[in-house]
Order: structure tokens, then C-alpha cells, then sequence
């Protein structure tokens, strides 16, 4: 339950795993070794993760999550957010809510005293920028209906979903009871398909979310949509989506994005980088630039092209927490 009371109004709230990254870089030769599928994420168990661990080079620890990304992110524009995950009292768990809390992320969750450890995410980064990942879930799987707190979704004009959270049937109750909340305030629902991973896990029970009405706002990239619609034809699977729920953006690397609705498929080019050091946050980066466009009442061709210089700035670095404000992104 949530312990420090957040007042006035909120842009976002997000609800996902609450994740500490470990960067280090690699080459696929290591990455084959350890059995892992190159530029997506595996889940492991602690004793593996530990094992993995042991054998990475030099590191770097950063929280992580993919809409604790996006909500960090959108907090580095100048908009107001809340997190809601679960982590344990232990060195990672400190880790990752001083560091939301650093970003000026509220993250409310009171630690977990017992239970599984706090999550972990290794990411290998390959020099062609792609990133590799072994996932440990830990605490984050105890999200529960308990963790909604109704006066929050209530408060924010967006409740913003990570597909990576739909693995445990209580996490399952907690957005459903999100997506209820929101509803019934007339707020906005946001959902992510994450990973391909997710999506071959969950492909009808998205499919069943995203057609009845519970989404407002679903963030794919172009091999997520492809995978949701069982396609290797990105224009066919752009066509299946268009006018599925009201909002769709769809990243699509160094061609920027494309955004659709009922009545509208706009193509929004992204600007070059000039050397592409990680990709880790891209999606989620993308999403804090197009949230905070669509919260300020932005036209979507300008959502997109905010979200595509946020993806465009994060590759730049190692991480995907910027190193940098963001607001100097905003024209």
C-alpha cells in the first residue's frame, strides 16, 4: 500500500516492473554462450542470474523498468508522474527508489520486508548498439490489486501499462482494477506490448485488451506489431492495427514512427544520430517524448516527433536514464 500521499494532479501514473538494469558490453560470441536470444529478453531465475552476473564484464547499475523508464523520462520534460511497482528492502530495492525519487519520479510503494529479492535486468550490449537481456522478476511479481490506489489513478490523465507486468495472475487483477479505476474516472488508458517475448506469451489476451475498448493509447515497435499479428509484412500488420483502439504508435527506428488511427496513418520521420551507442530505453524514451505531448493536448504528428527526439537522444548514451534534461528537446 502507499504510504506518501501525493497531492494535486498528475500527468501519468505507470504501473510496471521495478527493475535494476546492469549494462556491460559484449559481443555475440558471449551472448551465444549463455544460450540468450540476441536483441530480446529471456527471464531467469535468481541462481542463474546470480551465475550470469559473476561472469559480465565491467557494469553498470542504473533502475530500469520500461515505464519506470518512460515516467523517468517525462519527469526530465517537466511533467509530473507516479510509479507503482514492487520492490524489496534490500540494496537494489534502495537503489532503484532513490533513484525515481532522484528524477523526481513519486514512487509511493512501500518495500517489501520479505519475499523475493528486488528485480534485476542484465543487458548485454553488443557493438552494433543492440541490447540483450536476462530478467530476473523477483519482487516485481507481487503486484497486486492492494497496490492500486484508486486516488491516484483518479489524479492522473494517463494510466500508463507495461505488457512486461502480465505474467502472474495477481499482477493480471492489479491492471484490470487500474484499467476499472480509470474508466469509470473517464481518464486514459496506455498500454505497451514491451517485448516479442510478451507478445508470443500473451498474444490473445492483448489482442482481447486492446479490442474492448481498454486501451486508449498502445505503443508497439514494428516487430511487436508483427509478432501481435502473426506477420512478417509490417504494412499488413500497420493495416490490421489501424482503428483497433483509438491511438497507436509504432517505433520504427531510423525510419522514426508511424501513428494511427480510425482516419489517420501518419508517417514522422526522425531526425539522424550521429553514433548509436545503445538502444536500451529507445521504446521507452519514445513514449515519455509522445506522452507528454498528448497530456499537454499536442496535435499527434508533434506527440511523435517529441517522442522521436527523446528515442533519438537516449541511443546516444549507455542506459536509459538521460544524462542530460530533456525539456531542451521540447520546440
Amino acid at each position: 500500500m502507499n504510504t506518501t500521499p501525493i497531492n494535486g494532479t498528475l500527468d501519468v501514473v505507470g504501473i510496471g516492473n521495478a527493475i535494476v538494469d546492469v549494462l556491460s558490453f559484449a559481443d555475440d560470441a558471449l551472448i551465444q554462450s549463455h544460450g540468450l536470444t540476441k536483441g530480446s529478453m529471456t527471464l531467469v531465475d535468481e541462481a542463474r542470474s546470480e551465475a550470469l552476473y559473476k561472469q559480465m564484464g565491467p557494469t553498470t547499475a542504473c533502475s530500469g523498468g520500461s515505464v519506470a523508464n518512460t515516467l523517468a523520462g517525462m519527469a526530465s520534460l517537466g511533467a509530473r508522474t507516479a510509479f507503482i511497482g514492487k520492490v524489496r528492502n534490500d540494496q537494489l530495492g534502495a537503489i532503484f527508489k532513490h533513484d525515481m525519487h532522484a528524477v523526481g519520479v513519486n514512487f509511493p510503494t512501500t518495500m517489501m520486508e520479505r519475499g523475493p529479492a528486488t528485480a534485476n535486468c542484465l543487458v548485454y550490449v553488443t557493438p552494433d548498439a543492440q541490447r540483450t537481456m536476462a530478467t530476473y522478476i523477483g519482487a516485481c511479481s507481487r503486484v497486486s490489486e492492494t497496490d492500486i490506489e484508486p486516488d491516484l489513478i483518479e489524479r492522473s490523465a494517463i494510466t500508463y501499462i507495461e505488457g512486461y507486468l502480465w505474467d502472474t495472475e495477481t499482477a493480471k487483477a492489479a491492471i484490470r482494477k487500474a484499467i476499472t479505476v480509470a474508466r469509470n474516472a473517464q481518464k486514459k488508458i496506455a498500454f505497451t506490448l514491451s517485448d516479442t517475448f510478451c507478445v508470443d506469451r500473451h498474444r490473445d489476451e492483448f489482442l482481447s485488451l486492446i479490442s474492448y475498448n481498454d486501451i486508449d493509447i498502445l505503443f508497439a515497435n514494428e516487430a511487436e506489431l508483427k509478432s501481435l499479428y502473426q506477420t512478417d509484412d509490417i504494412e499488413l500488420a500497420l493495416q490490421k492495427a489501424k482503428g483497433v483502439c483509438p491511438i497507436i504508435a509504432v517505433t520504427r527506428s531510423e525510419k522514426g514512427s508511424t501513428v494511427l488511427t480510425s482516419d489517420l496513418t501518419e508517417h514522422v520521420s526522425t531526425a539522424p544520430v550521429s553514433k548509436v551507442v545503445d538502444t536500451t530505453g529507445a521504446g521507452d524514451l519514445y513514449a515519455s517524448g509522445f506522452l507528454y505531448g498528448l497530456t499537454r493536448g499536442w496535435d499527434l504528428a508533434s506527440c511523435a516527433k517529441l517522442g522521436n527526439r527523446c528515442a533519438g537522444e537516449i541511443i546516444t548514451q549507455i542506459g536509459a536514464r538521460s544524462l542530460k534534461p530533456l525539456n531542451t528537446l521540447v520546440a
